[in-house]
């Protein structure tokens, strides 16, 4: 299937509507020698082996070729500049994973509309064989035939899977679904999926339409991407509610996100308590920013060195098995 002819402007990640920021790089660094030793002295700082990224995009070229072009149409359809800070070839971007010292990534694929997704998941268990430190990741959609090809991701060694209720546009309550999130949820295998109403609310995105689907499955582990931003509080209730649910930074809290959808203070303490169940993502490489970025933007919040030693490495590791 020619997938990558076939990506319109409708398929994207957080951060395609609003926002400004310091820019993806004010030094000058990214990429080179420097910023790999910054992020690696940071994560040495805390005692950590390395880091655990559970939200990487690795996609097949044309697609993400796609992903990027959008991202680039995005300045002039909002004034809001969103410049790809690591725009290189599939090889160096998995070696700077590497050199940034991430021992656990994923490449989070997603189709936009029916027929893609196990084209995509063929894909990923290509793409997992030849990086090493990729979890292997599938994705889904609601069609004729969902359950058969989830069941053949599982049994073939799919770690992880990624869900896009912005993207794909679908209820995740559909009745082509319901035998798929059980399928997971008895595997014990995460779904990280974006589910919260940012940049912009789609007829399926918000607490709701999740939250019906774990009052069915309890046990599902959902992984709620970009801490459900904006609506953090209730995607914080979920997580309270369910011992499953985990979210995962993305985004959150960076100054580019800050400045359109601020993370409340008065939850801190609530995101505290959660630590077990925070992990570390990063949306790299489609970041208008450093990748250290985000690592300082959670140290900044002040829950303490074993909060964040929880995040970016207990938590994944122990998630996963790594």
């Amino acid at each position: 299937m020619d997938f990558g002819a076939d990506v319109g402007t409708d398929i994207g990640d957080f951060g395609t509507d609003g926002g400004t920021g310091s820019g993806p790089d004010p030094a000058g660094t990214a990429a080179g020698p420097e910023e790999a030793a910054a992020v690696r002295a940071w994560w040495q700082r805390l005692g950590l082996p390395g880091l655990v990224d559970v939200h990487t995009h690795f996609m097949p070229d044309r697609v993400l070729r796609k992903v990027w072009a959008y991202f680039d149409g995005v300045g002039p359809l909002t004034g809001v500049e969103w410049p790809i800070t690591y725009r290189f070839e599939e090889d160096r971007r998995i070696a700077l994973l590497r050199e940034f010292g991430v021992v656990g990534f994923t490449s989070m694929i997603y189709p936009h509309k029916a027929g893609m997704a196990e084209w995509l998941n063929g894909w990923g268990q290509e793409f997992a064989r030849r990086a090493e430190g990729c979890l292997r990741t599938a994705t889904f959609y609601p069609e004729p035939g969902v359950a058969a090809y989830v069941r053949a991701a599982v049994e073939g060694g799919a770690r992880v899977f990624k869900a896009h209720l912005q993207v794909g546009a679908y209820d995740p309550g559909a009745s082509e679904l319901d035998a798929v999130w059980g399928l997971l949820a008895e595997a014990g295998i995460p779904v990280v999926t974006h589910c919260g109403s940012g940049p912009m609310p789609g007829k399926f995105t918000g607490p709701g339409p999740m939250g019906a689907v774990l009052a069915r499955h309890p046990g599902l582990r959902l992984v709620v991407a970009h801490m459900g931003m904006p609506e953090y509080a209730d995607f914080l209730d979920l997580a309270e509610r369910y011992p499953e649910v985990r979210l995962d930074t993305t985004m959150a809290f960076t100054d580019f996100s800050e400045a359109m959808a601020p993370f409340p203070v008065r939850e801190l303490g609530r995101l505290g308590d959660l630590g077990e169940r925070v992990l570390l993502g990063s949306d790299f490489p489609n970041i208008p920013y450093g990748y250290l970025h985000q690592l300082e933007s959670l140290e900044r919040l002040g829950l303490g060195e074993e909060w964040l030693r929880a995040v970016c490495h207990g938590n994944g590791a122990r998630l996963f098995g790594l």
